[in-house]
């Protein structure tokens, strides 16, 4: 069964298009780790994929992995670096934020979403293990020396 999708931010008086906000919104409701609302921003097709790894089909699927990302993440942060949109594509340009307890992960990613009246049908996410890898020794590093654990990255 498909949700209303959830209001979307911005309206009337936004220079950013409809679809960019949808993905910004959905992106906020992750970093919530309010499984449901950003469910009710995609649709029942979707196609996720963190490249390299498995694609997830469907909705049903995406809450099962959402879902068990939840269980695990204390707080997920996504910072928008840029993010341009042609049409239903979006890009965006970010840094990701990850914490299961004292671990805190961060990595760059580059997203490419497909939004068709007004719910995301395609979410594919890019990165690179080094920077990934790097990322985790950091955590790993900073659960003993809080010093060095990753802060939360500027916007810009």
């Amino acid at each position: 069964m498909t949700s209303e999708p959830a209001p979307i931010p911005g309206g009337a008086g936004t220079d950013e298009p409809r679809e960019a906000a949808v993905v910004r919104a959905f992106l906020a409701s992750l970093e919530l780790l309010d499984v449901e609302r950003a469910l009710g921003y995609v649709a029942d097709d979707i196609a996720y994929s963190n490249v390299s790894l498995p694609t997830v089909h469907g909705r049903p699927a995406l809450e099962r992995a959402l879902t068990a990302f939840a269980r695990v993440a204390t707080s997920f942060e996504a910072v928008n670096h840029r993010i341009a949109a042609d049409g239903p594509v979006v890009l965006t340009e970010r840094t990701d934020v990850l914490q299961a307890g004292r671990l805190r992960v961060s990595f760059w990613v580059c997203g490419t979403f497909e939004v068709h009246d007004g719910r995301i049908t395609l979410w594919r996410d890019y990165f690179d293990w080094a920077n990934v890898t790097g990322g985790l020794l950091r955590g790993l590093v900073g659960v003993v020396v809080p010093a060095v654990r990753a802060g939360a990255p500027s916007p810009r």
